[in-house]
């Protein structure tokens, strides 16, 4: 068994029936059309891992070199995926929402811009691969798309979707 296969990517609620919870996470799985749950957990669980590194990284002397160079990167990586501002510092990471994480993933990019109808639809397209990333076809939904390739999310040149009069295409697209 390949190494790190085992082990979920996510942690499950510490309560199993919390009724404010379940009726904010379904609000979140059909406004993001995530397929089930674990899909929310799984983003929640990135934001906790940010969040904890922003945490160990503020705990630390800011006048180290190496703990300056790891912020800067950290900063760096969260800026160039969206999550953050240019202008945002390593304290707006604790302000972060799950909704941040969300709005990065390929399936709400296509569904924002205009390419799908619904979020749900948007992840079809995905799936069936009608959508491509700078002519590189995706076939995952929660890809995070890079600020700098959202605008190159288009529809495969070779997907019958590529044709504007297609009935299923996103109204004015």
């Amino acid at each position: 068994m390949p190494l790190g296969t085992d082990t979920k990517q996510y942690e499950t609620p510490n309560h199993p029936y919390q009724g404010e919870r379940i009726a904010s996470e379904h609000s979140l799985v059909d406004r993001y059309g995530l397929k089930n749950k674990e899909e929310l957990w799984r983003a929640q669980s990135e934001l906790r891992s940010y969040r904890r590194e922003a945490r160990e990284l503020l705990g630390q002397a800011q006048d180290d070199d190496v703990v300056i160079r790891r912020s800067e990167e950290f900063l760096g990586r969260l800026k160039r995926v969206g999550i953050l501002d240019e202008t945002d510092e390593l304290g707006d990471i604790l302000s972060l929402e799950v909704e941040d994480i969300l709005e990065r993933r390929l399936q709400t990019v296509v569904y924002r811009s205009g390419l799908a109808n619904t979020a749900q639809q948007a992840r079809q397209f995905i799936t069936h691969g009608h959508i491509v990333v700078d002519g590189q076809r995706h076939l995952v939904p929660s890809y995070v798309v890079d600020i700098d390739e959202e605008d190159l999310v288009a529809f495969d040149e070779n997907s019958p979707l590529a044709d504007e009069l297609h009935p299923e295409r996103a109204e004015g697209q």
